[in-house]
């Protein structure tokens, strides 16, 4: 489990290339565009395929075809909330193992909701982009890893390419 607590930094490019090859596939779920296309645009320059999705409902409308490596759940959103969202991945058998970050306030409480719903990491609003990398790239990588022992190959973009 982690908490990683970051601020923002002000404006000025984070990034200065984008990596070549695919890293994984990552489905960003907030209902702020702005955020959303914030983490889009830093997990992309680092190499992550990455689709969106406006709240908990349509993430698990997409989920099954997208067949991402990570989930970034933001915790307030309408229809269905981000601890609502996970809860519901976690009872499928299908993304029952797919990684998921609360990126929100991460106040206690929502701390503890998100691991009573299973959630395998936090990251605090707002945050350093370096830092959500980090995150994501951590997860991808532990799931690998568990992958590998269950005997499934341990790779990324399970669904293949996205249309």
């Amino acid at each position: 489990m982690e908490v990683a607590k970051t601020r923002t930094r002000g404006p000025g490019r984070t990034y200065s290339r984008v990596v070549p090859g695919v890293s994984g596939r990552v489905l960003v779920v907030d209902d702020n565009k702005v955020i959303r296309q914030l983490i889009k645009v830093n997990l992309e320059l680092e190499g992550f395929e990455v689709v969106t999705a406006n709240d908990g409902a349509e993430c698990l409308d997409v989920v099954h075809r997208v067949c991402p490596d990570v989930i970034t759940l933001d915790v307030v959103m309408p229809r269905l909330d981000g601890f609502g969202a996970a809860a519901q991945l976690r009872a499928d058998p299908r993304t029952r193992d797919v990684p998921v970050a609360i990126v929100s306030a991460c106040t206690q409480h929502e701390v503890e909701a998100g691991i009573a719903a299973g959630v395998d990491a936090f990251l605090a609003k707002p945050f350093e982009p370096t830092e959500l990398v980090r995150v994501v790239r951590r997860l991808i990588e532990c799931k690998d890893r568990s992958d590998g022992r269950k005997g499934a190959p341990a790779g990324r973009g399970r669904g293949g390419p996205l249309q």
